[in-house]
Parts: structure tokens; C-alpha cells; sequence
């Protein structure tokens, strides 16, 4: 954010309008959840973290909007590390923890209109907890807490883990990336 327009700039903008179409506009209405968003791919290594990040980015830019990225690569976790943040709790901590609020592991960072959720302390656990139903009551926070509010989840890849599969059956948009010219 602040430097002059790139075309990489330009490609998240039309990336984000139909997702942000989703979730905010008339379909909005039809699907579940439709502002949480997650973003996967079939392989380690195609880009999803990447895009997550610049997608959560882009969309903190618009004026009507606040976004909350979620590292769900509960498995190899690297958000935190990209942006240049030290380990926290997060995400599985919050699972794992009942005394822990969600207020007390989101990270403020200097792009006004974005919060980070980390992935948090490593579980072996990480699928079942998913699945668990504290996870299905910390969903629909995040869904209902904020009427502007789109939620960007970076998940592990599809092929290799579980994790995965089990989020996507609570999103309400699912964006794969895939390598080009694989």
C-alpha cells in the first residue's frame, strides 16, 4: 500500500471485485458465511500464502470494508513470518484455550483496515480441532461479529493434508490458486 499502481496491484483488484461481490453484495443473501473466504491450492509451493496476503491487502484498501486474515496453515504456518512478526498465539490457541479470547490474539498491523489471526501454538490435533465444534462457534463469530468485516483464510494445501478439506465445508468462497503453466 502507498506505492504508484503496478499491474500486479491492478490483478488483485479484479481478483477481490466478484469475492468482495459475494460477500457483501445481492448473493451475499445466498450463500453461508459468504464473507469468509479461503484461500488453498492443490500443492505446497503454488502461491497461496502469497495471495492470500496481497488479496487481504488489496481488500483492506476499500473504503467499506475491514478484513481479518486468519493463517489456517495450521500445518506449516508462514503468514506471521512474510510479514515479518514474531510467533504468537492464535488460532489454535484459541481452540485449544477456553479462558482466551479472540481479542487477545488478533494483531493490529500498519494497514489501518487490517487484523491478523496467527495460526498459533502447533497441535498434532490440528484436523479434529477444526472440525470441533468451538471451531464451528468461532466461525460464526467471525461471520456475524462485523457487518463489513471479510475474513481471508490462508489454509494448508489440499492434496497433502485434511486440514483443509475440513474448512472448506464452512466457507463460503473458496479461491485456489494453481501455478502457472502446471
Amino acid at each position: 500500500p502507498g506505492q504508484e499502481r503496478s499491474q500486479l496491484e491492478e490483478e488483485f483488484r479484479i481478483i477481490k471485485r466478484p469475492l468482495i461481490k459475494n460477500a457483501m453484495g445481492d448473493t451475499a443473501a445466498q450463500l453461508d458465511r459468504a464473507n469468509l473466504i479461503m484461500v488453498t491450492s492443490a500443492l505446497p509451493g503454488e502461491g497461496k500464502t502469497y495471495t492470500a496476503i496481497n488479496l487481504a491487502m488489496s481488500m483492506a484498501l476499500e473504503l467499506d470494508h475491514t478484513v481479518l486474515l486468519v493463517d489456517a496453515d495450521v500445518v506449516h504456518p508462514s503468514v506471521l513470518d512474510r510479514l515479518g512478526l514474531p510467533p504468537a498465539k492464535g488460532l489454535m490457541d484459541l481452540l485449544t484455550d477456553p479462558g482466551l479470547d479472540l481479542s487477545d490474539v488478533l494483531l493490529r498491523t500498519n494497514i489501518p483496515k487490517l487484523v491478523v489471526l496467527p495460526a498459533g501454538t502447533p497441535s498434532s490435533r490440528s484436523t479434529e480441532l477444526l472440525a470441533s465444534g468451538v471451531m464451528e462457534e468461532l466461525l460464526d463469530e467471525l461471520a456475524q461479529s462485523y457487518d463489513d468485516r471479510i475474513v481471508i483464510f490462508d489454509t494448508p494445501p489440499l492434496l497433502p493434508s485434511t486440514e483443509s478439506r475440513v474448512l472448506a465445508t464452512h466457507m463460503g468462497q473458496v479461491a485456489v490458486v494453481v501455478e502457472a503453466d502446471q
